[in-house]
């Protein structure tokens, strides 16, 4: 029964987890098969060995892609499990802290659940990330890790090569460690949209100004916010930012394939004003977008009483600092 609800519950991980064999805490951290496909894609052609390989869906994404793999973990059950999952990978019982492997690239994916709960430092992971950098310092390797994971944390561990953040959908997934020699020179981050196929890294121009709303408001996508290049990205595409801490965007066009909020109005905050604005559209239906402003969508959006047949979009934004900064709302219309 617990084999047949998990496999359910993978379809929203994998394409076809109908013959795979799960535990409920390797599904939980197994990473997504989009996800994995990238990683495998920048591994592509290079001898790999994933040290904490549990139930093996890195494995099934680099099978094709690796010119030699190889598998390992300490979990028996587990590696039973990926046999059955990555059928025709070799596999070993190993250590990830212990190396086994010469000249691969070393994949490590810490587990960052104990007893259904997460952790947070990087140094309470299993196995701990100081110890994974210090024991293959000096080799190719690639570590899986959370999304909000301490930048200078691991500045401060000695880590000196990439983190790429990744989303699918809009949602950003994973922060992935890629050591220097897997990556290009100059590079410390990167952002990687998997659902528009677009890459941006810190070692393109970040000269963007910042003015006044245009026709356009766009909402960067996850992973360019949690990667630091909101700039890079506005540069890259012509926008603009509305203020040089808020990581809101705009411009007099949309880039192609991403969503915006095109500006109707524009008002200062205040729950009057707005409730206001937005009967006299005749607005019933309203998204809420809020940045620098201490309000809950949810209860907002109750106390606007929205009736009308109207489907339209605020975004809420402080913009400036210190006493001269002030709240303001811009009524949009969504762009899909």
């Amino acid at each position: 029964m617990e084999t047949v609800q998990l496999r359910r519950r993978a379809a929203a991980k994998f394409d076809d987890p109908d013959r795979w064999l799960f535990t409920d805490e390797a599904l939980q951290q197994a990473t997504a098969a989009p996800v994995a496909a990238h990683r495998a894609r920048r591994l592509a052609g290079a001898r790999v060995h994933d040290a904490t390989c549990s139930i093996g869906g890195e494995l099934v994404a680099l099978r094709d892609c690796a010119a030699q793999l190889v598998g390992s973990d300490l979990d028996p059950v587990r590696l039973a499990m990926a046999a059955n999952n990555a059928d025709g990978v070799d596999l070993c019982r190993a250590d990830a802290l212990v190396p086994v492997t010469r000249d691969t690239v070393v994949i490590i994916d810490p587990a960052r659940r104990s007893g259904g709960r997460r952790r947070f430092d990087p140094r309470a992971y299993t196995p701990a990330l100081d110890a994974v950098l210090d024991v293959y310092g000096g080799r190719d390797l690639v570590v899986k890790c959370a999304p909000g994971i301490d930048f200078d944390e691991l500045t401060k561990m000695g880590f000196t090569g990439e983190i790429e953040v990744t989303s699918v959908g809009g949602s950003v997934r994973e922060a992935c460690l890629w050591s220097p020699g897997l990556t290009e020179p100059g590079v410390r981050r990167r952002a990687s949209m998997l659902e528009t196929a677009e890459q941006i890294t810190d070692a393109e121009p970040d000269d963007c100004p910042v003015a006044e709303a245009g026709r356009w408001i766009v909402d960067p996508d996850g992973a360019v916010v949690r990667a630091g290049l909101v700039r890079h990205y506005a540069a890259r595409h012509g926008l603009w930012q509305l203020d040089p801490d808020i990581a809101y965007l705009s411009g007099d066009e949309l880039p192609a394939g991403v969503r915006g909020f095109e500006v109707l109005e524009q008002l200062q905050f205040q729950e009057r004003r707005l409730r206001a604005a937005l009967a006299a559209r005749s607005v019933g239906a309203l998204e809420i977008l809020i940045r620098g402003v201490d309000v809950d969508p949810d209860v907002l959006r109750t106390r606007m009483r929205l009736r009308g047949s109207e489907r339209l979009a605020v975004v809420i934004v402080r913009l400036g600092s210190g006493a001269a900064s002030r709240a303001s709302a811009f009524i949009c219309r969504p762009s899909r």
